[in-house]
């Protein structure tokens, strides 16, 4: 595919995603459905806003992937890979679009009707990762693709995974579906440092000349122009768990199925600097919270970008984080380049401890803050 008709895809994905997103924004706040109302403890919006726009990412995805795949003469040709990856997000955006339902992600929500006869109040925390294992297992039989090697990480040969290599994908992708649905707490963040991954992804192991990945990318720009609210502040949408969660599958499989395939030539180590700043984020909240003995499942003003902005704008938050993001994932290809996947371990340890020694120096969050989902 040349960058030409990448381009002209990803124009078409963007105007799909846009119409879709302010159809679904009109009719979910014309019949008061998914509503996110402002929460002042952890919250920063300041109007009811749609949690419509993982929804609108995925039919526009669907869209715009049926004219790639009829422009194409793709019918019947479309790789396992690309279908399943199609075919396993409508349950799991479903699944977790209920869950944005029933748990009642503002007060307006917990006191509808529906929930208060049947006393439903979303899915608890083991129930979700039983759900995005579960996902993450049918990808995995249904494809045949999986992490088997974590190549040369520590200068004594390839690690190959053997009988572990099923778990430990699972183990993956669940972790980096949650790194991405932690990191949404400020406008276009999620979204942001999810885009660059898979930008970084596609371009340097080439599989975006090749595959989905640009409607993919089009179709999360289209909803940016929603969440950034470049059409207004009362245009807003937000993602919701179930888009946070669906947009984390995908940068979790598009990382797994180029470094594992020997046709893109890019380390897995590689893939953890495209992904470095929700994972490190992930991981040092799980570790704070449990040495506080909170819920490392919990919501509160613990993450990278409320320490930001402690100090700066959100604005000014958002652009540093996906600054970082880019940096960071260009460094991991210039170490690639030049250095082997040992060396590339090292620094990346190397810069994991430079993260958490920033992290600890702007942690004043108290636990009070903190709500169990």
């Amino acid at each position: 595919m040349e960058l030409t008709i990448i381009i002209d895809y990803i124009i078409i994905s963007i105007i799909a995603s846009m119409a879709i997103n302010s159809i679904l924004r009109n009719y979910a706040k014309k019949y008061n459905l998914l509503i996110d109302l402002p929460n002042r403890s952890r919250k920063f919006h300041k109007r009811a806003t749609p949690l419509t726009g993982g929804i609108g990412i995925l039919i526009a995805l669907l869209i715009s992937g049926k004219l790639y795949i009829d422009l194409n003469d793709l019918n019947g040709y479309l790789p396992d890979f690309t279908y399943q990856l199609m075919v396993i997000s409508i349950p799991l955006l479903g699944l977790f679009l209920i869950d944005d339902f029933l748990k009642g992600r503002n007060e307006s929500q917990s006191k509808n009707v529906f929930q208060s006869k049947y006393k439903l109040t979303g899915l608890q925390a083991y129930q979700r990762l039983l759900i995005q294992s579960a996902l993450a297992t049918y990808m995995i039989f249904s494809t045949d693709v999986y992490l088997s090697s974590l190549g040369d990480l520590f200068g004594f040969g390839e690690i190959n995974l053997g009988i572990f290599s099923i778990p430990f994908t699972v183990f993956c992708v669940v972790g980096i579906m949650n790194a991405f649905n932690m990191i949404d707490g400020i406008n276009g963040l999620c979204a942001g440092c999810a885009m660059l991954s898979l930008l970084l992804i596609g371009f340097y192991s080439g599989l975006i000349y090749d595959s989905m990945l640009v409607l993919i990318i089009g179709s999360m720009i289209g909803f940016l122009i929603f969440n950034l609210r470049f059409f207004g502040k009362k245009r807003g949408v937000f993602l919701g768990d179930s888009g946070s969660n669906l947009i984390g599958f995908w940068v979790a499989w598009s990382a797994i199925y180029a470094s594992q395939n020997e046709f893109y030539n890019i380390e897995p180590i590689t893939m953890i600097w495209f992904v470095a700043i929700p994972f490190l984020d992930c991981i040092g909240l799980i570790f704070m919270r449990l040495k506080k003995g909170i819920s490392w499942m919990s919501a509160g003003r613990d993450h990278i970008h409320h320490k930001l902005m402690q100090r700066f704008s959100p604005e000014g938050t958002l652009l540093i984080i996906l600054v970082l993001t880019l940096i960071t994932g260009l460094l991991g290809i210039f170490i690639q380049s030049f250095f082997s996947s040992s060396i590339s371990m090292i620094l990346f340890t190397v810069y994991s401890a430079v993260y958490f020694i920033f992290a600890s120096y702007y942690d004043e969050y108290s636990q009070k803050d903190i709500k169990d989902v």
